[in-house]
């Protein structure tokens, strides 16, 4: 048995506001059926302490960074969660990351350096349970090593890289604050352009480090996706592998979904279309009902979505989207709403309404720049709204082309363009038009698309071997 420490800034079902929260619930359930003893530490977010249950203290902090902190443990929704109760840090108003006006909590360096401390804390022994193996994800957890180190801790780190556009710089003015050692202030640790960078930090003190697809961990090499960080990597190459990620198949199963008509077979989304249609108050067309759910932000391409969006309303075709981000772009899109009666725009977010839109939708859009794994089409393939997808990172990794080879051994599951511009996205929309104008043709794709394995057992065992030659490295020492 395997004993696994999960760092992680947010987790469903609790707290979320990407897909790194999806990861974090559903991989430690997907592990322990592999045989790992799996516990999740959580930073205590307002929004969360009150769904904790029945909660136990295994430890005190009487200053972490800048106050008093508990760790308290307890079992939601099938997860054995450490949570982090520092009031001073995360007791508050407004996102986990960012304030009310949408700017970055400027404390966000002792925030998620505390979780890094507490978890190099749990990793030393402090508590009754000792993990094995110490799996951080994402800049939040990046200090972890740091921590380990300085209190002379050999429990391996693993770090997964979900989005390597987040590096939680912040000034060297902070060493001393974040009881970093400041003789490792350099080029080898976690020193970046004059900074501190807890994401650096990760990279050079894991012992092995991944991501979330292959094509992704073969991107992050190269300049144009490595944000600078491409050099690092290509230091700890070796070390580097990409898993693709996985979604939780019980809570996104068409044939028992509570928020829509079940269905088992592409013809049961007919009903789902038609009351999806109705909830965005489109009629109904000819052309293909696409959704989209996403950030609104340029790295999803929704710019490009924007520009594209005449050749897509051609021939009868329809967008609901569901999302929030980049003001203007909100406003671009509220604005083309407007003009459209086939598209139709809610700004937020809101779950069951997102399990409709899968199950109602023909096509899922995901227009990305950059994608290092995406969930959203793995949703789409199980509910049969075929992916139309930019070619890059986990889309490139997750969906089959519609070529014609693909098509004449009847194997696609969706569409992909390249390069990652408006032009491509509207010849990819000429494409869906045609596919969709091919009952039998779009209809086997459906059917091909709802039998891929987007569950988290293939994955699962791929991190399970990351973990075990680390264990029995650090049990032969």
């Amino acid at each position: 048995m395997i004993k696994v420490l999960s760092i992680t800034s947010e987790c469903a079902p609790l707290i979320k506001t990407g897909g790194l929260a999806d990861v974090a619930g559903a991989l430690p359930l997907a592990l322990t059926r592999q045989g790992c003893e799996m516990r999740t530490l959580l930073p205590g977010y307002r929004a969360i302490m009150g769904k904790l249950g029945q909660t136990k203290k295994v430890a005190t902090f009487r200053n972490l960074f800048g106050g008093k902190a508990t760790l308290l443990v307890c079992s939601v929704a099938g997860l054995d969660l450490l949570v982090l109760d520092a009031p001073h840090l995360f007791d508050r108003d407004g996102g986990i990351y960012v304030d009310a006006a949408g700017q970055d909590w400027p404390d966000n360096p002792e925030r998620f350096a505390a979780l890094s401390f507490a978890a190099a804390h749990i990793g030393g022994g402090a508590l009754d349970w000792t993990p094995d193996i110490l799996h951080g994800h994402d800049w939040q957890a990046g200090l972890t090593p740091e921590y380990l180190h300085s209190a002379g801790v050999q429990t391996p780190f693993v770090f997964t890289i979900h989005n390597i556009a987040f590096h939680g710089n912040c000034s060297s003015d902070k060493l001393g604050d974040l009881h970093l050692d400041q003789a490792r202030f350099d080029v080898d640790h976690f020193e970046f352009w004059g900074q501190i960078s807890a994401l650096k930090a990760g990279l050079m003190g894991a012992a092995k480090i991944n991501t979330v697809s292959r094509t992704y961990a073969e991107e992050l090499l190269t300049p144009e996706f490595g944000m600078g960080l491409d050099g690092v990597l290509a230091r700890r190459k070796a070390d580097l592998t990409g898993i693709v990620n996985g979604i939780d198949t019980a809570a996104w199963d068409p044939q028992t979904d509570p928020n829509i008509k079940p269905f088992k077979s592409p013809a049961g989304k007919a009903a789902n279309k038609k009351a999806l249609q109705k909830t965005f108050g489109l009629t109904p067309a000819d052309g293909p009902l696409c959704v989209l759910i996403s950030r609104l932000t340029e790295q999803k391409g929704i710019d490009l979505l924007i520009d594209a969006l005449p050749t897509l309303l051609e021939r009868g075709g329809q967008l609901a989207l569901l999302g929030s981000g980049d003001p203007r772009l909100e406003v671009s899109l509220l604005e083309a709403a407007a003009r459209h009666d086939n598209v139709a725009v809610r700004i937020g977010y809101d779950e069951p309404l997102s399990h409709q839109m899968v199950a109602g939708g023909d096509a899922i859009l995901v227009p990305s720049r950059f994608e290092p794994c995406g969930l959203t089409q793995l949703y789409g393939l199980r509910y049969g709204a075929l992916p139309l997808v930019a070619l890059t990172g986990g889309l490139a990794d997750t969906v089959i082309n519609a070529s014609p080879a693909a098509m004449s051994s009847g194997v696609a599951t969706g569409i992909q363009f390249f390069p990652v511009t408006a032009p491509a996205l509207s010849n990819a929309f000429t494409r869906l038009h045609d596919l969709y104008r091919q009952p039998k043709l779009w209809q086997q794709m459906q059917r091909n698309a709802m039998k891929q394995q987007v569950g988290w057992e293939t994955s699962a065992a791929a991190y399970r071997a990351i973990y075990a030659p680390l264990v029995e490295a650090g049990n032969a020492q």
